[in-house]
């Protein structure tokens, strides 16, 4: 192999970097210039035709660089990009006339001392910054050489320099052709063969070749540098569009450059260190990225939301106030809970099974059968109580911690304010209704752990005749039981568990006992006595750990002993199982057997509306018919089908009977329809949504029907309604609310909170609702201070603030709330490309205000805090123009797990050693490891 590149002063005729490649070579251009068409000379890149340079105001291209400068009544921020607008004028640093070329720095004692951006010197006026051939190339097309009065620019032998100092022409070709001629020239000698040799010879005109001249026995072979091809002619060179082939093994977009290319991505893909793949960015990686549930697509991703809440500002999820739409459908009141909603009764009335209508407290089902009572049965067999509490209908079972349940049986006959947590099936008419008798017990068990789990086998051995001593129907009972330990204070409490059982019970009197023996004191007290000897004899079984629990034909002990709770099998809590390693809750219209250690869906006539039951409940028609696995009443089946929407019934069962003109009914299984209002009647009977009644004036979305005054109203500030006619408006989720009344989408509804953490060594600051838009006339503070001897990077990756508004919406950072303090950044618009700067004062207070006007989606911006000691290298990297030059530097800077990997380093550089050589070289791009290296290298230098 040649080596193209040995000869320093022709350098394979690069004019910058010759890079020798076996049987060949390439030539590279410095940062801030790019290759001319014949792969050799190097041309100015205009910087500021790339998104204005990123520059916030004006960008002025210059050789090699290019530099951003402010309108009248702005200075340029220390970052060199933004701007800093001053209407009042502060002291020192923050006069626009300090005086300083570049960067303006107060001294302790409150005078100004300038300094330069990266590759400039100061001034022997210790004001002016003197540029050097370490930026931009100095300013020069080919060669730069630092001189005491500043750069001197050359050019590459096969050009000349222009008048104006920097840029390089080429050498008049006829020019060189001509004094070469006059040399050689012999008068006797044929001028064809002259113009033949002089052809064939290398050392004239380079051979006529555009690149490489090779002398050979048969004259002279041209060649080309890599990225360009021979042409027919054999003697020029042409650029290789790699575009063309394959799409240059590029992933998504190709570009074709000059003796080379790049490639690039779609948004949601980054482009990897081969750069060639495009490999999805999953944004569900990234911590933040959904309140709830988040899906990665190919270059893009979606939230969820759990039930009973609703997505709002693209990410983020609220409860839904499901009593703002038509009152939850409630037939009396509506109370809204976190994630779902509950409907409320009148005094003297209570809830029906679907949930949504108020019924008698006398009704009762009078062709339906009894619903099963709970039983106490205590017996006693070789001096030993044994007691069993049997629950066929109407039980809850609600695990309230590791170590503490609750269980209830059967209905209350008052549902006080602690109302049941289910409905319970309506009362055939047989059930009396005196006022029943009430009785609380405790109970402790010693060393044993609430865990209700089933009885293990071999304790259930009968040992002799059994004699049942007491027998009570209860109508409800509800047990607690708590093994949480309780600190105490004092003494040294004992190592051993403790169990505190809470037990209340309620029995109904019969009338049918009242007899003219025995009154209804009579039978009241002899039903109290009964039920205290009960509570006596269970007391006792307890004690002896011999109390049993009946669900769906399986018993379960109460409590357990440590020892015993530590089988194999039961990794999981009551009501759950194992599925894939972890613990599922069973599902609606299912039951957990503990026998079984599955979940068995509810068999037919049986229906299951909790999760995580122990058993199922009987449907109001108990005739076993009906479909399995149902998960409320409605799905009983049997000869109890429902009523479909526009028609009601007494149960809301069939028979149906239908909506009147004027009501309307939308669901199914109701026993009323709603009244239109206002006297409005209905197209036709059997209507099913208040859409069907003929309203005097037809709203639009964003409005509400009020019946009483026939208007059409504008939904108020925190509300919103989509559709067409309808007389309700919903309010927005969770503590959400509107700019203005008249919404007509959930997307309006806006979170006002400032968002952001604020750490010692990293954080993050956030505007209101981001990244959704966030809401008008919003005022957020924070203020970052960091601890001793640390000093604050900030990156914004990127900010979205409406330009329309005369900067009506505005994120600044300054040293303090005083307007005219030290300010760092300050923006008052949109700036997508990326920008890192470091804080002028070590404190920071930041504000970020919003009109009325205009919204956006704003920011999410980074920062960390670095040890001052790295100060000047932190300084010189995020200064310099070829951290934002190319697009996949830009990239870096908005990849949030970059960013964090290296805010991680910065913050605690011993966390440097925590990724491999390897991990790093996948992590960033060649060019800005290339970048970074420099810099540190320099920064260390002085150690070495």
């Amino acid at each position: 192999d040649i080596d193209e590149c040995e000869n320093d002063f022709y350098n394979g005729g690069c004019v910058h970097e010759c890079i020798n490649i076996p049987g060949n070579y390439r030539c590279t251009c410095y940062d801030g210039f790019m290759l001319a068409h014949d792969g050799h000379n190097c041309l100015d890149v205009d910087e500021c035709q790339d998104n204005n340079g990123g520059c916030q105001q004006i960008c002025v291209n210059t050789m090699g660089s290019y530099e951003c400068q402010c309108k009248e009544g702005f200075f340029l921020s220390d970052n060199q990009h933004t701007c800093i607008h001053r209407s009042i004028e502060g002291m020192n640093c923050m006069n626009k006339d300090h005086g300083c070329a570049h960067i303006c720095r107060e001294t302790p004692k409150g005078g100004v001392a300038c300094e330069c951006r990266p590759g400039f010197e100061l001034a022997k006026n210790q004001k002016d910054c003197k540029l050097t051939c370490n930026y931009g190339n100095g300013g020069c097309q080919h060669t730069c050489d630092d001189t005491d009065t500043g750069p001197v620019c050359g050019c590459h032998q096969k050009y000349a320099l222009h008048s104006d100092g920097r840029t390089c022409i080429e050498k008049d070709e006829a020019a060189i052709e001509s004094s070469e001629y006059n040399a050689t020239s012999v008068a006797d000698v044929d001028k064809r063969v002259k113009r033949r040799l002089l052809m064939e010879t290398c050392a004239v005109n380079n051979g006529g070749c555009d690149r490489t001249c090779k002398d050979t026995a048969t004259g002279v072979r041209c060649s080309c540098p890599v990225g360009f091809t021979l042409q027919p002619d054999g003697k020029t060179c042409k650029d290789i569009d790699e575009c063309l082939v394959n799409n240059g093994g590029c992933d998504h977009f190709c570009r074709n450059t000059v003796g080379s290319f790049e490639c690039s991505c779609q948004k949601g893909y980054k482009l990897l260190t081969d750069e060639r793949t495009c490999q999805d960015i999953d944004e569900c990686s990234f911590e933040r990225t959904c309140d709830h549930t988040c899906i990665n697509y190919p270059g893009s991703f979606e939230c969820l939301c759990h039930k009973g809440y609703t997505l709002y500002g693209l990410t983020h999820c609220g409860d839904i106030d499901e009593c703002s739409i038509s009152n939850g459908s409630c037939d009396y009141g509506c109370l809204n809970t976190m994630g779902s909603y509950e409907c409320v009764c009148p005094p003297g009335k209570k809830l029906h099974w679907n949930k949504k209508d108020c019924v008698e407290m006398v009704k009762c089902l009078p062709n339906a059968k009894p619903a099963p009572k709970a039983q106490l049965v205590c017996s006693k067999t070789g001096g030993i109580e044994t007691c069993f509490l049997s629950c066929p209908s109407n039980t809850l079972f609600v695990p309230d911690s590791e170590n503490s349940y609750t269980l209830s049986c059967g209905v209350p006959v008052q549902q006080g304010k602690a109302q049941q947590k289910r409905n319970a099936t309506l009362p055939s008419c047989a059930d009396s209704l005196a006022p029943p008798i009430k009785q609380k017990a405790r109970f402790k068990i010693k060393d044993a752990k609430c865990h209700l789990r089933p009885r293990s086998k071999e304790k259930i051995k009968d040992t002799g005749k059994q004699a049942v001593l007491d027998n009570c129907h209860v109508t409800f009972v509800n047990l607690k039981c708590d093994s949480s330990k309780k600190k105490r204070r004092g003494r040294k409490s004992p190592s051993k568990e403790v169990s505190h059982i809470t037990a209340e019970f309620e029995v109904e009197m019969k009338s049918e006992e009242v007899s003219d023996t025995c009154n209804i004191d009579c039978v009241r007290k002899r039903m109290e006595q009964k039920l205290q000897t009960a509570i006596k004899t269970l007391r006792k079984s307890i004690n002896k750990q011999q109390f049993y629990i009946q669900f769906s034909g399986t018993e379960y002990e109460v409590a357990q002993k440590p020892a015993k709770a530590t089988e194999g099998h039961e990794a999981c809590s009551t009501g759950q199982v194992l599925q894939d390693g972890k613990c599922v809750t069973c599902s609606m219209g299912t039951f957990y057997s503990g026998e079984h250690n599955q979940c068995i869906p509810c068999s037919p006539g049986t229906y299951q509306d909790t999760e995580g039951q122990l058993t199922c409940e009987p449907c109001p028609s108990n005739d076993g018919q009906g479909v399995a696995g149902a998960r409320n009443v409605s799905e009983c089946g049997g000869k109890f089908n429902l009523c479909s929407p526009g028609h009601y019934s007494s149960d809301g069962f069939k028979p149906c009977r239908i909506c009147p003109l004027g009501t309307y009914q939308p669901e199914p299984g109701r026993t009323l329809c709603f009244p239109c209002g206002g006297g409005l009647v209905t197209k036709y009977e059997g209507a099913v949504s208040f859409q069907d009644c003929e309203t005097k004036v037809h709203c639009s979305p964003g409005h509400y029907y009020n019946s009483t005054t026939h208007r059409c109203i504008r939904c108020p500030v925190g509300t919103y309604q989509p559709e067409f006619g309808q007389n309700y408006c919903i309010t927005c989720p969770g503590n959400t609310s509107t700019d203005f009344d008249g919404s007509t989408n959930v997307t309006h509804c806006k979170n006002q909170h400032c968002g952001g953490e604020l750490g010692d060594y990293t954080g993050y600051i956030e505007s209101p609702n981001y990244p959704g838009d966030y809401p008008a006339n919003v005022e957020c503070i924070w203020n970052i201070n960091p601890p001793p001897k640390r000093r604050i990077l900030i990156v914004v990756p990127e900010i979205f603030l409406p330009i329309e508004d005369e900067c009506g919406d505005v994120l600044v950072m300054r040293k303090s709330a005083s307007p005219t303090s030290i300010t760092t950044y300050e923006t008052c618009q949109t700036y997508e490309r990326p920008i890192a700067f470091t804080s002028r004062s070590r404190k920071l207070w930041i504000q970020f205000k919003s009109n009325e006007g205009n919204s956006g989606k704003g920011f999410q911006v980074p920062y960390v805090t670095y040890d001052e000691d790295y100060q000047q290298l932190i300084e010189d990297i995020v200064r310099d123009g070829r951290l934002y030059a190319s697009e996949n530097h830009q990239e870096i800077l908005k990849d949030k797990k970059l960013i964090k990997a290296l805010f991680d380093v910065l913050a605690h550089p011993q966390n440097y050693f925590k990724y491999t050589a390897q991990e790093s070289k996948e992590m960033f791009p060649r060019s800005f490891i290339k970048l970074l290296r420099s810099k540190v290298s320099r920064f260390l230098r002085p150690y070495k």
